[in-house]
């Protein structure tokens, strides 16, 4: 097959368009064409006036070395080559005699997708989880959004699909992947019951809804191929001889054997990461940032980024991307912005508050929010242990409590207080989407001077760039601190801790990921490299 990229397309087009388009560009006639498939799909919205559709398309056809030959020969640099082959291909098989089976700590994107291929290559994982099954956890979850009551162990944070699960399910990311394992995980969600356009829209989700049925389907999966799940069973610690793992321990005390663990247990494991520094595995403190939940009316964003097509169908609820370097030497940037969708209790600790985003799969609550967050470093700002930035963490996840009201309220300003630095006493037109509640008040006191500082001089620029992003009644939520894991724990070429062999610490809790796609394309590599270490030791 060969590839063509960048056909441009209106919005409107019709599927006839598309093939009229494919002919032209390759100067064939219509029964040269056997078939097409689109790898992707992109808006080109540059230009507000004049939106398009971006294409990249795998086609097939009836001379297709002839036609390449001359295509090159004509036009070198024409946007037509050879499509790559973006089947996955398993590295390892398990042996017949398994000494010990490999355990998988977590059942987020990392730890399902560890599970997944190691289960997929016969490996018979057992995947630990501390939480409960995904549908409980989803009721535990509601627990604390409407009744103010939150489980430590079954909430945003802890269960059964990990912290992407309530998030707006973005299955996008920028990291290298030359062997297109992205495309793996893509096709695993669609078997699962994903809708198929996430295997070429540029900017695919799937939303919190849509994402608890798939991780079902995916457990199930994984238990078919041999795979084994243990819930509610929290490992709180690990047994390691000359330096090498020889088992976890569960919270009952049971102990499983083995010499491969993965370690996937997301950002938010904060007595985990402890009891890893304890037994002397390797973490270093890393940088994350902080700041709060921003919401805006979504008509608003979807005006000023699609002009007058917004409201197509096609287009969907806007996004928007946003940094800004300040003069005190910080940058601001917006994150994981959710358009149409909702502010959420993040939590997994009482007495803390923690906001977060998500939306449903059709994006159509009427606000727009992102984190707008301000980059610190353990050198800078939370100097000390390797533990440093849990501490300070935790220290304006309290501040927002008590600023909240002490009952998992979440204080709110509006944007107009906060950049004429007073308190906000009354909401304006934009209703908060965060529940159970929120509280108004002065959100200076739930951050670092210098981060409040460096929000208020980035708002005013990203009204520059999205006219009404400073509006006085745009709001304010706090606190935003599990941007990213605080702590990482570094690991080898072969994917292993640099000083526990047989750890694979992986995903976004150990410092390698930041989302749903890269986490599960992490979790894939470090199965890969736990398979070929035990094929190696059989």
């Amino acid at each position: 097959m060969l590839r063509i990229t960048e056909v441009k397309l209106s919005l409107d087009h019709a599927e006839e368009d598309l093939h009229a388009a494919i002919i032209k560009r390759l100067g064939i006639v219509s029964e040269d064409l056997l078939k097409y498939t689109i790898f992707r799909r992109a808006i080109d919205a540059r230009k507000r006036s004049k939106i398009h559709l971006i294409y990249t398309l795998d086609v097939e056809l009836r001379d297709e070395s002839n036609v390449f030959e001359k295509r090159k020969k004509r036009n070198p640099n024409s946007n037509l080559s050879k499509s790559p082959d973006i089947s996955y291909h398993f590295v390892a098989h398990a042996p017949k005699e398994l000494n010990r089976r490999p355990v998988v700590i977590g059942t987020g994107p990392c730890g399902l997708f560890a599970g997944l291929l190691l289960a997929q290559m016969g490996f018979n994982p057992i995947i630990v989880e501390r939480g409960k099954i995904v549908r409980e956890r989803t009721q535990d979850t509601w627990g604390l959004w409407r009744k103010s009551i939150l489980n430590p162990e079954s909430n945003v944070q802890f269960g059964e699909g990990g912290a992407g699960t309530f998030s707006d399910g973005k299955l996008y990311s920028q990291i290298k992947d030359p062997r297109f394992i992205a495309r793996k995980v893509l096709t695993e969600f669609v078997k699962a019951g994903a809708p198929k356009e996430i295997l070429y829209l540029a900017k695919p989700h799937i939303g919190t809804f849509r994402l608890v049925g798939i991780v079902e389907k995916m457990r199930a999966t994984i238990e078919s191929l041999g795979g084994e799940f243990r819930f509610q069973n929290q490992v709180t610690d690990l047994l390691i001889k000359d330096g090498q793992v020889r088992g976890v321990e569960l919270a009952g005390g049971e102990m499983l054997d083995t010499d491969h663990a993965v370690l996937a247990v997301g950002h938010s494991a904060r007595d985990t990461f402890k009891m890893l520094h304890q037994r002397g595995v390797f973490i270093e403190a890393k940088p994350f940032s902080i700041g709060f939940r921003i919401e805006h009316p979504q008509s608003l964003i979807d005006r000023v980024r699609w002009g007058d097509f917004a409201g197509n169908k096609l287009m969907g609820a806007a996004d928007y991307k946003l940094v800004h370097h300040c003069k005190n030497g910080r940058s601001v940037y917006s994150f994981c912005m959710c358009p149409g969708g909702t502010v959420v209790a993040a939590t997994s600790e009482e007495g803390h508050v923690v906001t977060n985003g998500m939306s449903q799969y059709s994006r159509n609550e009427r606000n727009a929010n992102a984190g707008i967050v301000v980059g610190i470093t353990p050198e800078a700002d939370y100097p000390g242990d390797a533990l440093a930035g849990i501490d300070f963490q935790r220290h304006w996840e309290v501040m927002a409590f008590e600023a909240g009201g002490q009952n998992y309220n979440a204080p709110a300003q509006r944007v107009g207080d906060f950049l004429a630095g007073r308190p906000s006493t009354a909401l304006g037109k934009v209703v908060p989407s965060y529940k159970p509640g929120v509280t108004m008040t002065d959100l200076s006191k739930c951050a670092p001077d210098y981060a409040i500082e460096a929000i208020r001089e980035a708002i005013p620029a990203f009204d520059r760039k999205i006219n009404g992003f400073a509006m006085d009644d745009a709001l304010l939520t706090g606190v935003e601190t599990r941007t990213s894991s605080p702590i990482r724990i570094k690991r080898n070429t072969a994917y292993e801790s640099i000083n526990t062999k047989g750890l694979y610490p992986a995903g976004e809790g150990a410092g390698y990921a930041g989302g749903i796609l890269s986490a599960a394309v992490d979790g894939i590599e470090v199965a890969e490299a736990v398979a070929l270490s035990m094929v190696k030791s059989s």
